[in-house]
């Protein structure tokens, strides 16, 4: 039963929101929504996300190593990928703001009290699956083309990367493969972690309902994937400390995006 709470919900039954169809007038003002959202209480919000930056700063300094150079790129773009479970408490701090109750920060570890929880562990796990895949693959790749040695110097790397036909293979390569680790993260969570806060519904239905809103509006999704992966570069500068702006501000508008793409129980 346990095992069934966490894929179904608490009903018996595995629930199926419905889904609306939304232009990007309305991705757009889902982002202006989290803008707002962010301004309320910036100062709150950039401490609770000073998590990404510093731990962006960490990824690269351990992977700084000659041996692990390779997996520079891959572990900054794969983490990208776990976000959405990182801003859970920025998309409680929005359900709370949308409904009148009070925002302090200390209200974005209550998610930890959600009856949906081991339905948002599911899915931050799948999340976690995606991205070790990604960095097993991304090493295959680059194993493939330049052998089991590792590079001798940063300088060696970026010229073997950049200045060799096998380089310019795996800049293509793997960031066409990136690209489809990227698409099925977005499509499988884009509304999973905010419908699990906002209802128990179950990590099934959570991840299908996503497949379902964005199967129903490819555009509007696809358009939210891009600005979200601009956004992210666009924070790693300079040395991650945008993302402590940037990821609050993404957090909070898709909060919005889910109550544009997913009919609320009392519509």
């Amino acid at each position: 039963m346990t095992t069934f709470h966490v894929l179904a919900g608490a009903g018996d039954r595995i629930a199926h929101p419905a889904v609306r169809r939304v232009a990007m007038a309305d991705v757009w003002d889902a982002l202006k929504r989290g803008l707002d959202d962010f301004y309320d209480k910036p100062s709150h919000y950039v401490f609770l996300c000073l998590i990404y930056p510093i731990s962006g700063i960490v990824l690269v300094t351990w992977s700084s190593g000659a041996n692990l150079l390779p997996l520079i790129f891959p572990l900054m773009a794969g983490f990208a990928l776990l976000g959405p479970f990182f801003a859970l408490g920025l998309y409680e701090i929005s359900r709370r703001r949308e409904q009148g109750m009070d925002t302090s920060w200390r209200h974005a570890l209550a998610v930890r009290h959600s009856p949906a929880l081991p339905a948002i562990l599911g899915v931050g796990l799948m999340l976690a699956v995606l991205f070790v895949a990604w960095l097993l693959i991304a090493q295959g790749l680059y194993t493939s083309l330049f052998g089991e040695m590792p590079p001798q110097s940063l300088s060696l790397f970026l010229a073997s990367v950049f200045g060799t036909e096998e380089g310019l293979l795996l800049i293509v390569a793997g960031n066409t493969i990136g690209f489809c680790f990227a698409v099925v993260a977005l499509a499988t969570t884009v509304v999973a972690f905010p419908l699990l806060l906002d209802r128990d519904v179950g990590m099934v239905a959570a991840i299908e309902t996503s497949i379902r809103a964005s199967i129903a509006n490819p555009i509007p999704v696809a358009a939210w994937g891009f600005i979200v992966a601009v956004a992210l570069v666009i924070g790693t500068i300079p040395v991650f400390a945008g993302l402590a702006v940037v990821m609050p501000i993404l957090g909070h508008a898709t909060w919005h995006l889910y109550r544009k793409l997913v009919v609320a129980d009392t519509d």
